[in-house]
């Protein structure tokens, strides 16, 4: 099979998608199968792939770029993953199968990029109608999938992610202090850092003292409130932007907590991430996080500040506990692989070939 990947975000984006791109095309490699990989991008990854992985760049922007690929992709491929754009299964005479992060452009209340949010509502409808077969990241957002497609019922395979074996602990970041809360994700409405604000500043003082709140990631889209939100805790805040794979990795593993009291998730991989660490994790009882937690992390309400701020101070002030849900995390995140990944995803992509 020869197989078509849209892969620009291994290069162009540093978490979420291209954290995604650059651990299946690792999956992949390591499979050792027979099939060929035709990668369309504008820049190459240097990756470590081997000779069945072909590059094609394209330097146009969107849309010229998604026409460029799928006209690419109609001469040299058998069926094309579309991993970054619905836009560009449109052109494809292939077999396309895009894959569905979540559906969060659907939510008004989640605030999505007014940009982002505007072209998939454009662009989704048509591509999952003509779609041989549809990725999803997880059974949540396959649910969500087909109440608002139903015909996609049938057509969709879940895949699962992992934790990213890439994350092997160096250095500490200078400015780590010895103990902390730690979150990690977009400074974006849905992350709901607010909130989390909030229920940490009624911690008792002590509390707060020896755990200060460290906060991880880029600065995303309507961040206003979060970075308010952030500098009104002064000194007992640290916001620390993007870290290094390997300084991501020693945060995870030092943190006295991490907490995710995300709105909503296609998958919510930094929680994965963290308890594949041996972090004891707190997060949201919604949308795709209790797959990924399972009974191994402490859940709260995301909507109430008291639902979190609970469970922050009962497992701050549990050393016992904390090392409980640790080893419980670790023990299920090992559960998760890209090699399964990668495996569900040929299957996906064998079927689309076949329909």
């Amino acid at each position: 099979m020869i197989v078509g990947i849209d892969a620009r975000a291994a290069t162009e984006e540093v978490a979420g998608g291209g954290r995604y791109v650059r651990e299946l095309l690792r999956a992949l490699a390591a499979r050792g199968d027979d099939h060929r990989y035709v990668l369309y991008a504008r820049e190459e990854w240097s990756g470590g792939l081997d000779a069945r992985f072909s590059w094609r760049l394209l330097g146009r922007r969107e849309p010229l770029w998604n026409l460029a690929a799928a006209r690419a992709a109609n001469r040299e491929c058998e069926v094309f993953l579309s991993t970054n754009s619905y836009l560009t299964t449109w052109p494809l005479t292939i077999p396309a199968v895009p894959v569905v992060y979540d559906l969060v452009a659907y939510d008004s209340s989640l605030r999505p990029s007014r940009r982002s949010g505007i072209i998939e509502r454009l662009t989704m409808p048509l591509a999952i109608r003509r779609a041989a077969g549809v990725v999803a990241i997880s059974e949540a957002t396959g649910r969500a999938l087909v109440e608002r497609f139903p015909a996609a019922a049938g057509r969709i395979t879940v895949t699962p992610l992992a934790a990213a074996p890439a994350l092997a602990p160096a250095g500490p970041p200078a400015q780590l202090p010895d103990r902390f809360v730690l979150a990690v994700g977009t400074l974006e409405p849905r992350k709901n850092l607010p909130r989390l604000v909030e229920a940490y500043r009624r911690l008792p003082a002590a509390l707060q003292e020896e755990h200060p709140l460290v906060i991880v990631g880029r600065v995303g889209w309507e961040a206003g409130e979060t970075l308010r939100a952030l500098e009104s805790l002064g000194d007992r805040c640290l916001v620390l932007g993007v870290l290094s794979d390997e300084e991501l990795a020693v945060a995870y593993a030092r943190c006295s907590l991490f907490c995710y009291p995300s709105l909503a998730e296609g998958f919510g991989l930094p929680v994965l991430e963290a308890m594949a660490a041996g972090a004891a994790v707190i997060t949201s009882d919604r949308s795709s996080l209790p797959e990924v937690g399972g009974d191994a992390v402490a859940y709260v309400d995301p909507t109430s500040v008291d639902s979190i701020a609970a469970a922050l101070e009962e497992l701050l002030g549990d050393p016992g506990r904390r090392d409980d849900l640790g080893g419980r995390a670790a023990a299920r995140a090992r559960t998760f692989s890209w090699d399964r990944t990668a495996e569900l995803t040929l299957q996906a992509l064998d079927a689309a070939v076949r329909r």
